[in-house]
């Protein structure tokens, strides 16, 4: 293993041990400073600052055991590409793991802050910002090394060039005149040309030029600039977590947080989380958005805005409502008799 490899490895690793770990340690710090607030607050007032630290070590005993009985082996077997692990290529495990052991444990502590508070008349702490954020900031940064490892961190990546390359050859061939497939033997690639001779290249950054309608500017799947794969994962990644991420923001507000609506709340959050243990590109993830996504989404944002108002965006309502209607609209209405058009025509 080069030293450029060797850099991109530990970079990647100790990213996600930070995910692992520190969400974790911030939540269960939290709920231990309400269990503490409670129990200093009890008549008689009990000792707060005894379960304060028994909950603290709890957690650090938690994430020094998951992280050397779980975590470690399984990332050794995953590096040594053990085949029931990686001979697969529909799942991940590592992100499977991390949902399990981290998000998990977060969302229960969560919710279990929110109960303690309630039962004892409390409003200490709503956990509006940073312990919510810092949950969902790892599963992206998990999800982002998960599909950005195989690339290079400079230059251009395997895995780009031959992303880049199979969008071209889908989208930008058009008639008289197609663009060299990189997969073609040479000779097969240099007589792809159109009748004027021309044929279209690809530059060292990425570019394709010799594609009609350009007048010799460089070619990109957006039309407009060079579009590497790798930042397209980045981009893909957070649009994948947005809808995740506004429900999660809605159970910070303090009307929904001091009620029993924290419970649908960060039960469908968590279910919707576990669509990031299937590889971005598997035909299941659509299936999965819209079963553990948008249609418990829809019904649970319908049931907040009718008990609190708009506490939650409409456009977010609408765009469950969408999807879930274009599905089932293009995958099963479509394929009925009265949608057949052809019979128009022949």
């Amino acid at each position: 293993m080069g030293l450029g490899r060797m850099i991109k490895f530990a970079i990647f690793e100790v990213l996600q041990f930070a995910g692992l770990c520190l969400p974790l340690l911030i939540i269960m710090q939290r709920f231990a400073a309400i269990i503490a607030k409670v129990k200093t607050s009890a008549r008689p007032p009990g000792d707060g600052s005894t379960a304060y630290w028994l909950i603290v070590a709890s957690s650090i005993a938690y994430v020094t055991s998951i992280a050397l009985l779980i975590w470690v082996p399984l990332k050794s077997l995953v590096f040594m590409k053990k085949k029931f692990l990686v001979g697969r290529k529909n799942w991940r495990p590592v992100a499977l793991v991390y949902v399990i052991l981290s998000t998990l444990p977060c969302f229960a502590f969560l919710i279990a802050s929110s109960e303690v508070q309630i039962n004892n008349n409390m409003k200490h702490d709503t956990f509006t910002e940073l312990p919510v954020s810092l949950v969902l900031f790892s599963l992206i940064c998990i999800d982002v090394v998960e599909r950005i490892r195989c690339c290079r961190l400079t230059g251009q990546g395997e895995r780009s060039t031959h992303t880049f390359f199979s969008n071209i050859h889908k989208k930008c061939t058009v008639p008289g005149q197609t663009v060299p497939n990189p997969a073609q033997p040479g000779p097969s690639r240099l007589n792809n040309r159109n009748q004027n001779g021309s044929g279209a290249r690809l530059e060292s950054n990425g570019t394709v030029l010799g594609v009609p309608g350009t007048n010799g500017r460089p070619f990109t799947i957006s039309g407009l600039s060079p579009l590497d794969a790798r930042a397209d994962e980045f981009v893909d990644s957070f649009m994948f977590w947005m809808d995740t991420v506004e429900m999660v923001r809605v159970a910070g507000h303090p009307l929904v947080f001091y009620s029993g609506w924290v419970f649908p709340i960060y039960i469908f959050s968590y279910i919707s989380c576990l669509r990031v243990v299937v590889m971005p590109h598997s035909p299941l993830l659509s299936s999965m958005g819209v079963a553990l996504q948008d249609l418990p989404f829809f019904f649970v944002r319908a049931g907040l805005i009718a008990l609190f108002g708009f506490v939650t965006p409409i456009l977010y309502l609408m765009k469950n409502l969408l999807i879930c209607l274009a599905f089932v609209y293009f995958n099963f209405m479509t394929k009925l008799r009265v949608f057949n058009t052809e019979r128009v025509f022949f």
